[in-house]
């Protein structure tokens, strides 16, 4: 049965915050991931596919997991809990 109530996002809902925390989390470890590949999957494509050896793909790595830390985990572990909060 649908019901006409607005939504209201000032609700302390329970189960809107659990729903909101997991969603934050997954949205973190999917971000963790991306990173953790970039620069896995640059530092042994380097490693092994080119003659960039060892000391080459670690630096490469690195260079990448540190970009792509900045772009994309960075940012969104700072950003408060409530989506409806000011700021966000």
């Amino acid at each position: 049965m649908a019901t006409n109530a607005q939504f209201n996002p000032d609700s302390s809902d329970p189960a809107l915050v659990t729903h909101e925390r997991t969603y934050k989390a997954f949205n973190i470890l999917i971000r963790w991931s991306m990173t953790l590949l970039a620069a896995g999957i640059s530092f042994l494509t380097l490693w092994f596919a080119t003659g960039a050896g060892f000391l080459g793909a670690a630096v490469v790595g690195i260079v990448v997991f540190a970009v792509a830390y900045t772009i994309l985990v960075r940012k969104e572990e700072h950003q408060p809990l409530d989506v409806w909060q000011e700021g966000r």
